[in-house]
């Protein structure tokens, strides 16, 4: 079990795809950056299989923001993006009403 404390370290805020590249050294990945209000950070997602650039660009995404970066595969990843998956599926978690970047996801 998570108690309310942790999860209250966790911060969630929205996000908007500025730009979607493949990632150079694996094909289901993209590099993603977002803009989360006070700055951009670089995602790196398997999502490519999924969606197309094309589709991503502009989209309005919920992202944790404050997770350790880390690199995967070669490239750095400051944050996570928030997705339902499927059997066969991804869904990206989605705002349902337009709101600026950066606000707080609670």
């Amino acid at each position: 079990m998570v108690n309310f404390d942790d999860f209250s370290r966790l911060e969630l805020r929205t996000g908007k795809i500025m730009e979607v590249e493949s990632h150079p050294d694996a094909e289901k990945l993209f590099v993603l950056k977002v803009n989360i209000g006070e700055k951009a950070i670089q995602l790196v997602a398997g999502i490519k299989p999924f969606y197309s650039s094309q589709e991503l660009i502009g989209k309005s995404i919920v992202v944790l923001v404050n997770l350790e970066p880390k690199d995967i595969r070669g490239v750095r990843s400051e944050g996570m993006l928030l997705a339902a998956q499927a059997k066969d599926d991804v869904s990206l978690i989605v705002p349902n009403k337009d709101v600026p970047e950066g606000t707080i996801i609670r």
